[in-house]
């Protein structure tokens, strides 16, 4: 056991201190639990006491259920119970005004869950349920007004209720893991989300209102059945991290994003400078004939072609004084249009998987 302190203020006066419990890594069965707390309720010290205690480490031991002796930490605040054996979460934890409950790795069910965390409402910021044996999304998150991070993944939950955002501040939601097959409109609606974490469930689509959700930084959805995605993705300004590995949607999407559409102007002006079409300026429209003078010649030397606004950028690496290789930047008119299409084309596919794929 580790009983230390952390002052929240100059004060050195212990009565003033923040105290942290480490029961972690010791083995605990609930019983050789509730003697360590019996022991402690009645041989602490003046600095000691339990009401003193406000963070609690129980993770990483063999508890088969939390004991009610628990309960004399009075002013608990953050319990870590992670990775044990635990097959509930009982009723009298609801009654610490808690911050943060850490019960991932366990085995605990929905029904063997607190009916109601409507006491933590107003005080409970962070909840881990990760890694248990829930088979539905807990209704009774709902209840928590204040949550800033819920982590539910690695469970065999369904469906995300459409009610989830009545917990509008969330800043993390994690669902991997799953069962789910697809994700409620409603998800749009948490205006400060900033992480949203599916991947590994059963998803073919997105919603278009992931769109709304302007701090996004972080959207796992690897290991799913996608297709698609919304293009309203790209509203997205703040996202900087996107995992799409092992979707079916993959190869597509990447193309999609590194070659876009060449526009009706551009396909028209390829036209006319590629065949040598002759013309006058009384039969084309002006804004055309000012287009093909913005012509650029295609820089591989067994091309013809040309481009204007459409192009793709290639890097070439070139010997410099039979020493460096020094990277040169191309614009080619065409993907396809590659010196050596066999290699370079594998090696640019596999740039633009990284690119996307890993950022």
């Amino acid at each position: 056991m580790e009983l230390y302190s952390s002052s929240e203020s100059s004060d050195s006066d212990p009565a003033h201190s923040v105290k942290t419990l480490d029961y972690s890594y010791l083995m605990l069965s609930s019983q050789t639990l509730v003697t360590k707390l019996v022991d402690l309720e009645n041989n602490h010290s003046r600095d000691e006491k339990p009401e003193s205690v406000q963070t609690l480490f129980l993770y990483n031991n063999q508890l088969l259920e939390l004991p009610q002796k628990v309960g004399i930490f009075h002013n608990l605040r953050n319990i870590d119970i992670s990775n044990n054996r635990l097959k509930s979460l009982p009723e009298f934890l609801t009654h610490f005004p808690l911050t943060s409950l850490n019960a991932k790795n366990n085995i605990i069910s929905n029904d063997s869950l607190p009916k109601s965390f409507l006491s933590w409402s107003t005080t409970l910021r962070k909840l881990n349920l990760g890694g248990n044996n829930l088979s539905h999304f807990p209704m009774q998150c709902l209840e928590l007004s204040n949550l800033k991070y819920l982590y539910l993944g690695s469970n065999q939950i369904e469906e995300i209720p459409r009610n989830i955002n009545k917990i509008i501040g969330l800043s993390i939601l994690c669902v991997g893991g799953n069962r789910l097959i697809d994700v409620p409109d409603t998800v749009g609606n948490l205006e400060d989300l900033e992480v949203l974490i599916v991947s590994d469930n059963r998803l073919e689509s997105l919603p278009a209102s992931i769109a709304n959700l302007k701090k996004l930084k972080t959207l796992q959805l690897h290991k799913n059945r996608l297709r698609t995605l919304p293009t309203e993705i790209v509203a997205l300004k703040c996202l900087s991290e996107l995992s799409l590995r092992e979707n079916p949607l993959v190869v597509k999407f990447v193309n999609d994003m590194t070659y876009n559409p060449a526009s009706l102007l551009e396909i028209s002006a390829r036209s006319i400078k590629i065949n040598n079409v002759n013309y006058s300026h009384s039969e084309l429209p002006p804004c055309l004939i000012d287009y093909l003078a913005s012509a650029h010649h295609c820089l591989n030397p067994k091309c013809n072609g040309v481009f204007f606004d459409n192009r793709v950028e290639h890097i070439k690496f070139v010997d410099f004084c039979g020493k460096y290789r020094v990277p040169l930047l191309q614009y080619l008119c065409s993907s396809k249009c590659v010196v050596d299409n066999s290699v370079l084309q594998s090696q640019a596919d596999y740039g633009r998987m990284r690119k996307v794929l890993l950022g």
